[in-house]
């Protein structure tokens, strides 16, 4: 298993400075966010699209700090039925062109969302099966609108030499854990696989262990990320906390630096199991916890990854 960083955690820093940093603090690899949901702090994507010099340049930066590429991150709601979709759908479109010019085979991305019927303009998460409309709904999504997207994207992306593209489960979206992921992978085949983020799972309620093991080989990239339950918060309100998380003083849950949600013995029961089930890609550090500094957070992280990964590092 390789120590991957995701950008976006030192995102305040220049593209210079944020390889130093990533190369002093031991990480192998870089997954490198291209827009969408994230700013893409490091990544120019039509400058790096309309320039080979540009390209060149960029790569040099990396390798010469014996850093890698390790996959492009597009992650956004392609499927949304109004003018952002088609936005993150552009976006979808660039990234794959963009790894096909430097021969990047991995896309770390999210299923996306539908709306619930073919006039709905926002997106809509069904979570229940109650009242009996949800299960229409769900069924017109898949069926209707995900099953069709992502047989033309599976297509496309085999076109660009991408091999894999790694969803995360994320909530409020069609593919949130592993029972939908296979949903998804079994109708479009295995370009299609996991890109497991422990701690969505872990607020949903699930066991990242046990999806590892259920998972398999369907598992094409990990998230380190940490989650924390907040004690006395969680009790009277349970998990469906939709307040923004910058609240996270009022929060039911936070992400939170590796070691600051689960503790060590957990992380190292979670990379033994990965191992266990032939798990060698990257373990790719995702910084979220707005209660300290983003240098803080991904140094403490990286002492948890150090010690948990079953590797010599």
């Amino acid at each position: 298993m390789r120590l991957c960083f995701v950008t976006d955690g030192l995102g305040y820093m220049p593209f210079e400075e944020m390889l130093d940093t990533a190369a002093i603090l031991g990480f192998e690899s870089l997954e490198l966010a291209c827009g969408n949901w994230s700013k893409a702090p490091h990544v120019d994507l039509n400058g790096l699209l309309e320039s080979g010099r540009s390209r060149e340049k960029f790569v040099k930066e990396i390798k010469s700090r014996g850093l890698e590429i390790e996959a492009l991150n597009c992650s956004g709601n392609q499927l949304a039925p109004n003018e952002e979709g088609k936005a993150h759908q552009e976006i979808v479109e660039k990234t794959f062109r963009l790894a096909e010019l430097l021969g990047i085979k991995t896309i770390v991305m999210m299923s996306g969302l539908p709306g619930g019927s073919p006039t709905d303009i926002t997106p809509n998460w069904i979570i229940t099966s109650w009242p009996p409309i949800t299960t229409k709904i769900l069924n017109w999504q898949w069926n209707e609108v995900a099953f069709p997207y992502w047989q033309k994207t599976v297509k496309l992306a085999q076109e660009r030499g991408i091999e894999k593209i790694a969803l995360e489960n994320h909530g409020c979206q069609l593919v949130y854990n592993p029972e939908t992921l296979f949903t998804l992978r079994n109708h479009v085949g295995a370009t299609i696989g996991m890109n497991l983020d422990p701690s969505h799972l872990l607020w949903m309620g699930g066991d990242p262990i046990a999806a590892l093991r259920f998972l398999g080989d369907a598992v094409y990239h990990i998230h380190a990320k940490d989650v924390r339950i907040e004690n006395g918060l969680i009790d009277k309100n349970g998990v469906l906390d939709t307040k923004a998380i910058e609240c996270f003083s009022q929060r039911s849950w936070n992400y939170v630096a590796l070691g600051h949600g689960r503790d060590l013995r957990w992380w190292k029961e979670l990379f033994s199991v990965a191992s266990m089930i032939g798990y060698k890609g990257p373990v790719s550090l995702e910084m979220e916890d707005l209660t300290m500094d983003p240098l803080t957070g991904v140094k403490k992280s990286m002492k948890v990854l150090k010690e948990a990964l079953p590797r010599d590092l």
